[in-house]
């Protein structure tokens, strides 16, 4: 028997001991059991291969693209699907479709990204203070929030877009100020659901600043709703930004984001499907893989569901 052998089992009742004997452990098994029933979910699975593909061709994108995606071809321009040596073809300036998906895979996830580090903290921020402190810092901040959902969503970051100017920096910038909203709402619901409860008064008595209390102990309470939140919002992110790409208002030609690449290819759409068709391909398997993902998520990390 080898060392990792018998060291499995002993790892395996340390994350699934009922009594755990530090906070670590705690934490730790939280995070195991979570993971088991997403693993029992085939779907969730599925949505995070997906999703992991994306990231890996997004990393390995120069290695894995046969070609440079802004290199021109006049001469193998709008080449179909299987030709060889351009496996999805080209498109109207011999550009190699496959390569620009990869590439693209890296504007898409620099977006998710940037937004995902924004948006989501600045809600928890809004919501955990709004619910906490209650009376009118609450409705002022709650007031403040029913302004930005009273609008939709591309609606409003074409707004932003259009005061800022085109650009991928200020689309993500319009796309995070126009997805924090959903956020503070369920960070307020959450914390106005613990605020009072017994162990926030019995830290209260202990001379527990508000501070510390809503970010030591009401944040961390809130995070798995918001992560929750935050894996089936990928999809709106994704379809705001092909959406602001599509109008000409995000990544500027010749980078290959596949919004653009929809734009592009709508004038070749009877003839020359696949110019518009591959990168919309690409923009619903990864919508559907985060939302697979998402209601896997949270499945898993809802103490209240019953499956």
């Amino acid at each position: 028997m080898t060392a990792s052998s018998a060291n499995a089992p002993g790892l395996r009742a340390w994350l699934t001991s009922e009594t755990p004997s530090s906070p670590l452990q705690a934490r730790c098994i939280q995070v195991y059991l979570g993971w088991l029933g997403l693993a029992r979910n085939p779907l969730a699975m599925l949505g995070l291969a997906i999703v992991v593909c994306l990231i890996l061709a997004a990393i390995f994108a120069p290695l894995l693209a046969p070609y440079d995606p802004i290199a021109q071809d006049l001469q193998r321009r709008l080449l179909p699907p299987g030709t060889p040596g351009n496996l999805l073809g080209t498109d109207e300036l011999g550009r190699d479709i496959l390569s620009r998906l990869l590439y693209g895979a890296r504007i898409t996830l620099y977006v998710v990204a940037l937004v995902v580090v924004t948006a989501p903290v600045f809600g928890l921020l809004i919501g955990t203070v709004a619910g906490y402190a209650g009376g009118w810092v609450d409705t002022v901040l709650m007031r403040f929030t029913d302004i930005f959902l009273a609008f939709p969503r591309l609606v409003l970051a074409l707004a932003f877009v259009a005061a800022l100017g085109p650009g991928i920096g200020n689309a993500v910038l319009a796309i995070a100020l126009t997805s924090w909203p959903p956020y503070a709402r369920i960070a307020r619901a959450e914390t106005l659901t613990i605020r009072n409860s017994d162990f926030i008064s019995a830290i209260r008595l202990q001379g527990a600043s508000p501070l510390r209390i809503v970010t030591g102990h009401v944040v961390p309470l809130c995070l798995s709703s918001v992560i929750v939140r935050v894996t089936l919002d990928m999809a709106g992110i994704i379809l705001t930004a092909a959406g602001l790409g599509f109008l000409g208002l995000g990544a500027q030609p010749p980078l290959p984001e596949w919004g653009a690449m929809i734009s592009t290819g709508r004038l070749y759409i009877l003839d020359q499907w696949w110019v518009a068709t591959m990168p919309g391909l690409a923009i619903f398997t990864v919508s559907l893989g985060f939302n697979l993902l998402g209601d896997g998520l949270r499945d898993a990390l809802d103490p209240r569901s019953s499956r």
